[in-house]
């Protein structure tokens, strides 16, 4: 025999001799007594050689038949451990969804969303997982399949993953209020791409979006970071600190502007907006991040 053994054919000629019949095997296994029977000699045909005599008194093993029970007994029961732990891992996956998400909706989206996820679906749903990471690190970790589902702040999605538009944000310049441009308002784009800015790091979406849409209008940053960091506390300590002024996510700051912690400086003829997108792997997202993406949209359209 080339060919791997049928596992199938295996199982109901062990069923067989155990039973004592075919038609109590085909019982057990759920199917017909012809179905069994031709398992069972398409495996005759494959060893060539006999394993079963049938009678009218029922079926019983060759000798031959007798030591293919045998040695496939082991086969059989690896192939049981191993659909066990298959099954377990299932189990286990649908009571877990790992969510990646880049800082912005991390911080400042997801624990709204995730509570009302938890209100809809109860004590008894899937736990989230989550790991937050720029855009960068969520698309490779969507397609590594760590995380089952992914947001992002890039103003471009990968091709080769699912995606869904979930919200829109802006990027906002911010200074303490003791800097010059305090007092201006508003600074030119020109102005801009020459000054030295608190960045996040390279890869984060904040930081693609404020470069991409500088470039758009003609103006690409030209002076090199004064900082960057991996997080925006790090970004709102350092501009609060009078470091230099820096580019955040409108929903970091909201807070900040509106006590007057950090100033919002407008950028003349030019708004930065992006897009918050849901990333998967695969032709469509789990049952899971499914349910957990009309969450959202409810929370939207609300």
């Amino acid at each position: 025999m080339h060919r791997e053994p049928d596992l199938e054919a295996l199982r109901a000629l062990a069923l067989v001799a155990e039973q004592g019949s075919i038609s109590s095997a085909s019982s057990q296994l759920g199917v017909s007594q012809q179905a069994v029977s031709l398992r069972i000699r398409n495996l005759e045909s494959d060893l060539r050689t006999r394993l079963l005599v049938r009678s009218a008194r029922g079926s019983r093993l060759t000798p031959s038949g007798e030591l293919v029970v045998g040695w496939a007994a082991g086969l059989l029961r690896a192939a049981d451990d191993f659909t066990g732990t298959v099954d377990s891992l299932r189990a286990h996956r649908a009571q877990i969804m790992d969510v990646a998400a880049s800082l912005t909706v991390a911080e400042h989206l997801l624990p709204e969303w995730i509570a009302r996820w938890r209100i809809q679906r109860g004590d008894d749903g899937p736990v989230v997982r989550l790991q937050a990471e720029n855009s960068s690190a969520v698309i490779n970790a969507v397609r590594e399949g760590t995380a089952d589902l992914g947001f992002i702040e890039s103003p471009t999605v990968p091709t080769d993953l699912g995606s869904r538009t979930v919200g829109h944000d802006s990027i906002e310049v911010v200074v303490q209020r003791q800097h010059p441009w305090a007092r201006k308002g508003a600074v030119s784009a020109r102005e801009l791409t020459r000054t030295g800015l608190v960045l996040r790091e390279s890869g984060s979406g904040t930081r693609q979006a404020l470069e991409n849409a500088m470039a758009e209008a003609g103006h690409p940053l030209q002076a090199e970071p004064v900082a960057e960091f991996s997080t925006t506390l790090g970004i709102r300590s350092a501009v609060m600190a009078g470091v230099a002024p820096g580019a955040l996510s409108s929903l970091a700051v909201s807070e900040d502007v509106r006590t007057g912690r950090l100033v919002r400086i407008r950028i003349r003829n030019l708004q930065i907006t992006r897009p918050l997108t849901a990333i998967w792997a695969g032709s469509g997202p789990s049952r899971n991040a499914r349910d957990f993406l009309e969450v959202i949209s409810r929370d939207a359209k609300g």
